[in-house]
């Protein structure tokens, strides 16, 4: 809801003849919190609802955080813009008695919170002592199980606690080295039906083309390695004046094997290059480590 009124807001500054009325609706992925989201399915968890009013032609746009909007849009929808991105790194939240720590000085054994098997997978890689434990619930209620003590750390997207006000309790940013970020981590996703081309046309005012760019090269990785957000799939994404360099990960769940590489070409070509890097990583045998994960998750359900 924050990051809609935002885009509320600054639409009406870019057209002042416009009157945006914005209406609330619980998506599945908001519903279901005693489920970790790995075993409820993530074609769409946090976006059916929303593009079904689409469809009907009860609303005009969709605000999505753009790591939790599917690859694959259903028929008669689009991805119209790509906000300016934030600081898509992840981040550390700890608790009072840890504030001492990092990552790399917490004791082993420290319980640390993620919903992400993304972040879980790089964070067994390269910290095999420490714990994991599912957590769901929006950031307040995830801050509050970590302060009365459930867990020791909690690992969050950086953009999210920021922009929910929350930028105090970032006690450290994650390197890349450590863990590759969601793809689309820290932009909003602004999707609209493809034929209003009047309503494209009012939101295309908030692209920013560089996080565009960014965004589609790791939209098309993702893609191309038939992904969804519920997938260890890691990217970092730069653009160096006209060169766009695109890093990309697939690991296992237990983090005993993580592939990573990186590709680069003009940022013209994002999406050529995100399918580049995803058939280099193929190569290397990620497809076998995503097809073995396809499997696990289905037995379990």
């Amino acid at each position: 809801m924050v990051q809609t009124m935002w885009v509320k807001e600054e639409l009406e500054k870019a057209h002042p003849e416009l009157t945006i009325s914005v209406e609330a609706m619980a998506t599945q992925g908001d519903k279901i919190l005693d489920v970790a989201l790995a075993k409820i399915g993530d074609k769409g968890l946090f976006t059916k609802e929303l593009e079904a009013q689409m469809l009907i032609g009860r609303a005009d746009i969709a605000v999505h955080s753009l790591k939790d909007l599917p690859t694959n849009l259903p028929e008669g929808l689009m991805l119209g813009c790509i906000t300016e991105r934030e600081d898509p790194a992840d981040a550390l939240v700890v608790n009072r008695k840890n504030k001492d720590h990092k990552l790399d000085t917490l004791p082993e054994g420290s319980v640390v919170g993620t919903s992400s098997l993304r972040r879980l997978a790089q964070l067994r890689h390269k910290y095999p002592h420490l714990t994991f434990k599912d957590v769901r619930g929006n950031v307040i209620t995830r801050l509050e199980k970590l302060d009365e003590g459930q867990y020791d750390c909690l690992v969050l997207a950086a953009a999210g606690l920021s922009r929910l006000g929350f930028g105090d309790r970032i006690h450290q940013i994650i390197p890349n080295d450590i863990s590759l970020h969601a793809v689309g981590q820290g932009a909003l996703g602004i999707e609209c039906a493809s034929e209003n081309k009047e309503v494209l046309a009012i939101i295309k005012s908030l692209e920013h083309a560089p996080t565009a760019n960014r965004c589609l090269a790791e939209r098309s990785f993702l893609r191309e390695l038939e992904g969804g957000c519920q997938v260890p799939i890691g990217v970092n994404s730069k653009v160096e004046q006209e060169n766009l360099i695109l890093t990309g990960m697939v690991a296992s769940l237990d983090g005993k094997r993580l592939i990573r590489d990186e590709k680069s070409g003009p940022y013209k070509s994002a999406e050529s290059i995100g399918i580049e890097l995803a058939d280099s990583l193929k190569s290397q045998g990620a497809y076998e480590i995503l097809q073995e994960i396809f499997t696990s998750v289905r037995n379990v359900e």
